[in-house]
C-alpha cells in the first residue's frame, strides 16, 4: 500500500498523483521483471512505485535529461536550492524581463535547470512547444514565486527523487514509445499514460487514432502485462476509441478533476480510465483500496 504519494519536481498537466494508489492495487510488475513507462511525464507513477528494475522514456528530451543528471548527481538538491535561490531574486526584481531572458537561454543551451525554472515560473505550470521545438509558455506574472517555502518545496521533491534512484535500476531514455515497448519481455510489466487521444496535443505529443492503433498492437506483441491510462468520459461526451480499440481490455474507472485550463468553469471533472489486458483478482482489489465507489470495477469492456 502506498501511504503518501510524492510529487516530483516537473509539473504536468493531467498528472496521476490521485490515481497512483489504484494503480499500485492494479499493477502486477515482477520482482525481477522490469517497468516500462514509455510516456514518463513527470514520472510520478513509477516513482512512487518504485521498482527495483525501470526504464523510463519520453519524446520530450528536456525532462528525460533533468532525470538523467538527477540520477548521474549532476544535478541535486544542493544545486536546485543555490540556482532557483538566486534567479528566484533576479525574478523578483526584474519580473517578467528575467523570465523571458530565462526562456531565451534555455531554448539556446537547453540547460536542465533553466527548464525547471521555466516549468515552475510559467503560466499555468504548461509544457509546450512551438512548431520548431521552442519553449513558448508565456510567464506567469508572480514575480515572488521561488519564496523560500517554495523553494524548499521544489528541493525536496529533487531530495526524494535522488534517493528513489541511488539504488535503483532505471534508465531515463529519450525515445519513441514504440522503441520502449519493444524493449519489454514476458516478466515486464508496462504502464502507459499516452497524450489522451481527442484532448491533449502539442508538438512533441501530436496523437490521433493512427497512434493509437500502432500503441495498441506494440502492447499486444509483446506478451508482457500492461495498464493504460486513458479517459473514460466526462459530461459532454465519451471517448469511443475504448470500444473500437481497447474493446478486449479490462477496465476500472474512476473519477479524477484536473486542474488545468486558464478559467476555473473549464476545470472539470473527468472519469479516468485504466485499462489492462490481463484480470486481476476482483475482491483483494476492493478489499485493498477499501474504495466501493469505483465505477465499472474490473468491468470487461463491452
Amino acid at each position: 500500500m502506498i501511504e503518501k504519494v510524492h510529487i516530483p519536481p516537473i509539473k504536468i498537466q493531467g498528472i496521476k498523483t490521485k490515481i497512483v494508489p489504484l494503480i499500485a492495487e492494479l499493477e502486477r510488475c515482477e520482482e525481477e521483471g522490469t517497468w516500462y513507462e514509455p510516456f514518463m511525464g513527470s514520472g510520478v507513477v513509477g516513482l512512487n512505485l518504485a521498482p527495483k528494475h525501470a526504464v523510463f522514456s519520453d519524446t520530450n528530451p528536456y525532462v528525460i535529461e533533468l532525470y538523467k543528471q538527477i540520477k548521474e548527481d549532476k544535478i541535486n538538491s544542493y544545486v536546485v536550492r543555490e540556482f532557483l535561490e538566486y534567479e528566484g531574486e533576479q525574478l523578483a526584481l526584474k519580473d517578467e524581463e528575467h523570465y523571458y531572458y530565462i526562456r531565451d537561454r534555455f531554448n539556446e543551451s537547453h540547460n536542465p535547470l533553466d527548464f525547471l525554472f521555466l516549468n515552475r515560473s510559467c503560466f499555468n505550470g504548461m509544457i509546450r512547444f512551438n512548431k520548431n521545438y521552442k519553449f513558448n509558455v508565456p510567464y506567469g506574472h508572480k514575480p515572488q514565486r521561488f519564496a523560500k517555502a517554495y523553494v524548499t518545496k521544489i528541493v525536496n521533491q529533487v531530495r526524494f527523487l535522488e534517493n528513489k534512484i541511488r539504488d535503483k535500476d532505471w534508465q531515463f531514455l529519450c525515445q519513441e514509445f514504440s522503441d520502449t515497448i519493444d524493449m519489454a519481455k514476458d516478466n515486464d510489466f508496462i504502464y502507459c499514460d499516452p497524450p489522451y487521444i481527442g484532448r491533449h496535443v502539442d508538438y512533441y505529443d501530436s496523437w490521433d487514432e493512427e497512434h493509437e492503433l500502432k500503441l495498441r498492437d506494440r502492447l499486444y506483441t509483446t506478451g508482457a502485462k500492461f495498464i493504460l491510462s486513458t479517459w473514460d468520459h466526462n459530461q459532454y461526451r465519451k471517448n469511443e476509441y475504448i470500444d473500437s480499440i481497447w474493446g478486449e481490455c479490462y477496465k476500472v474507472t474512476k473519477e479524477h478533476f484536473y486542474h488545468v485550463g486558464a478559467k476555473e468553469t473549464n476545470r472539470n471533472s473527468m472519469i479516468e480510465a485504466l485499462l489492462m489486458n490481463y484480470n486481476p483478482n476482483e475482491t483483494e482489489c476492493v478489499e485493498k483500496t477499501g474504495q466501493l465507489s469505483f465505477q465499472d470495477i474490473l468491468r470487461k469492456a463491452e
